[in-house]
């Protein structure tokens, strides 16, 4: 069968779509699967959803003949957000699509590459986005006074090769020649990053950000583990309700210190722990403390093919965009992924999914999901800081 234009928008919509929503909505990260997602609180562009907290009331004892207890109905604080404009795009150039329009196999080998690259990238953005907090900043830069495409950062946790970055100034404005640059290489060992382009300074002050992103991503774990400000709108500061249990010296991770946290997120909070969630170093410590007190490791298997091991039945899972040496005890329940429909194909004036980009032979389609992560009972989460990791090196 020929390949026209028709049946490769066919094959996205079709074949694909189904594929690329599982992917991106089951396997990008653990604790993502674990968390609901609904259309009932998205009102236009925003998220308008009333959070209560507190208890009723209207309770209260008398005398057998005396006045009741007056009504007091329960407390709600609406919480407001925008949307965030999820977006991922591939590209095919005309002479690629002419060169297999008699082969639909070498046809369906282009898709398939373009789109695993696309689901590659989604996932490890989705997965970042969900621990960081909303800026978008992937890290910061040193002095690099003299010019140059191999820059020094502070860290590299949330780089890859292949990122299309752009380069900023402490009020967020792109410096000169910074934008859209291409990650081509990241020195994992020195934190450092070879970009494309021409050379280029930095400042301590400057920072790295996802193209295009700034400030508009998800809100993430990050800033809903903070102590100050608004968050949906809401003011911390006279509102203590809104800011999470954190432990800032945990040192050695143990069952007790776990156990105490969940106590009080319970008994004072009225949360229900289910789902703790730490780095990589972290879960290895608490594999060190569970060796070290004879105990049996017990593994859980999660949806989405991942594994877990236990305490007291709740999974403890690694990520590797975790802050580091924290351990966050999360109710799960309490986060939603508000958006306005599932990730869909963007259809062009035209209608059609693929669409020429102007002034060149290359055709692009383009994913798009709009939504935001809320978390309705931030006072319900729970974090232990300053945890001592195990660094991986094996000194027996």
């Amino acid at each position: 069968m020929a390949v026209t234009m028709t049946t490769a928008e066919q094959a996205l919509k079709i074949l694909y779509l189904g594929v690329l929503r599982d992917q991106l909505n089951i396997k990008t990260d653990p604790f993502y699967n674990k968390i609901k997602s609904s259309t009932k609180h998205v009102v236009g562009k925003e998220v308008r959803q009333m959070a209560p907290y507190g208890v009723n009331g209207g309770v209260g004892a008398g005398t057998e003949t005396g006045t009741l207890p007056a009504a007091g109905g329960n407390q709600y604080k609406q919480f407001v957000t925008d949307t965030k404009n999820l977006y991922g795009t591939i590209s095919i150039s005309d002479k690629s699509i002419k060169a297999s329009a008699n082969n639909s196999g070498a046809f369906v080998n282009l898709l398939n590459q373009e789109l695993e690259g696309l689901m590659k990238a989604s996932k490890f953005n989705l997965s970042r986005m969900l621990h960081t907090d909303g800026t978008g900043i992937l890290t910061l830069c040193k002095a690099n006074a003299t010019p140059g495409v191999t820059l020094e950062v502070v860290s590299t946790k949330y780089l890859i090769e292949g990122m299309t970055v752009d380069i900023r100034d402490t009020d967020g404005d792109i410096v000169t020649g910074g934008g859209a640059r291409r990650v081509l290489s990241v020195n994992r060992s020195d934190n450092e990053i070879t970009i494309s382009g021409a050379n280029i300074a930095t400042e301590a002050t400057d920072l790295i950000s996802v193209q295009g992103s700034y400030g508009l991503e998800l809100t993430g774990f990050e800033e809903i583990f903070k102590t100050t400000g608004d968050l949906y709108g809401v003011a911390r500061a006279t509102n203590h309700w809104m800011v999470p249990y954190m432990q800032a010296t945990t040192g050695i991770i143990s069952d007790i210190k776990i156990r105490k946290a969940i106590d009080y997120q319970e008994e004072i909070m009225g949360a229900e722990v289910d789902y703790l969630l730490g780095t990589s170093g972290v879960v290895r410590s608490y594999y060190e403390y569970l060796e070290a007190t004879k105990r049996n490791v017990n593994t859980l298997d999660l949806q989405g093919g991942f594994k877990a091991i236990g305490f007291a039945g709740i999974p403890m899972v690694s990520s590797r965009f975790a802050k580091d040496g924290t351990l966050k005890l999360l109710s799960s329940k309490d986060f939603t992924m508000h958006h306005m429909g599932d990730w869909e194909w963007m259809e062009g004036g035209n209608g059609r999914i693929l669409q020429q980009v102007a002034s060149t032979p290359v055709w692009t389609a383009t994913l798009v999901k709009y939504a935001e992560l809320v978390c309705s009972h931030p006072g319900g989460q729970a974090e232990l800081q300053g945890i001592t990791e195990d660094d991986g090196i094996d000194e027996s």
